[in-house]
């Protein structure tokens, strides 16, 4: 039985990616701060001691084909409302975490030959996200990082796949929504789920689910500053309130 370690796998794509491995025949070994069908290991990457501890209790529980680092927190609103504490710990989630975890199981050996690591970014990384400054942030850092670790794993054995999912129909993404967004225009994290494995067990490296999301990071990379107006306009102008 081939093994998966999940991050974020409590809720939203997380679960979505968790319920699918186990629909085909893995074993799943998910962590969470929440409590989940499919967490196994609990702690609050927000503190590096948790990090620590939650690397410790991976590696306990692999070696693993597939790691999937995809737990992630944000912070919107006018950036100068947010208290700097929570733009950390966005940094700290986001980036810093995923960094932590994926060095210590190389480190440790905790990877089968030919497995898979999988670092969740955002299509923030491709059209920038007025109104979420460092959650853009800590998304673009974390796929430079998967870039720039690609060659070396690959020496080892190891693929990586940088997925980097538009909004998707997920508690945390209504959470953080202009008060007038339409959830149901917004991608399942089911479909999301389906796109992203099927392009690491293939060994892609790039993949941004859903066909809009793709001619939008297109959009992004070829128009940067109209698609930095355009996201301004249809998000940041309508924030109401700041959450993180």
């Amino acid at each position: 039985m081939k093994r998966a370690f999940v991050t974020g796998a409590a809720a939203g794509l997380g679960r979505a990616i968790s319920d699918r491995l186990i629909d085909e025949g893995w074993k799943v070994v998910g962590h969470d701060r929440d409590e989940g069908e499919h967490v196994a290991i609990r702690a609050d990457l927000v503190w590096r001691d948790a990090v620590d501890q939650a690397l410790g209790e991976a590696i306990a529980a692999g070696p693993f084909d597939l790691v999937v680092l995809n737990a992630g927190i944000s912070a919107t609103g006018r950036f100068e409302t947010i208290p700097a504490e929570a733009h950390s710990q966005v940094l700290a989630v986001n980036a810093e975490a995923p960094i932590v975890l994926a060095n210590g199981l190389v480190r440790s050996g905790s990877l089968n030959d030919g497995a898979h690591l999988v670092f969740v970014s955002s299509l923030s990384h491709f059209v920038g996200y007025p109104g979420a400054a460092s959650y853009a942030a800590s998304k673009s850092a974390i796929a430079i990082y998967a870039r720039s670790i690609r060659k070396p794993m690959k020496r080892r054995g190891f693929s990586v796949t940088l997925a980097c999912p538009g909004p998707m129909r997920t508690t945390q993404a209504a959470r953080h929504a202009p008060p007038d967004a339409r959830a149901e225009k917004r991608m399942t994290a089911e479909a999301a789920a389906r796109s992203i494995l099927k392009a690491a067990l293939a060994r892609r490296f790039l993949v941004v689910p859903g066909v809009s999301n793709r001619a939008f990071s297109l959009f992004g990379r070829f128009a940067p500053g109209l698609a930095t107006r355009v996201m301004r306009k249809i998000i940041y102008d309508k924030f109401d309130r700041s959450v993180w």
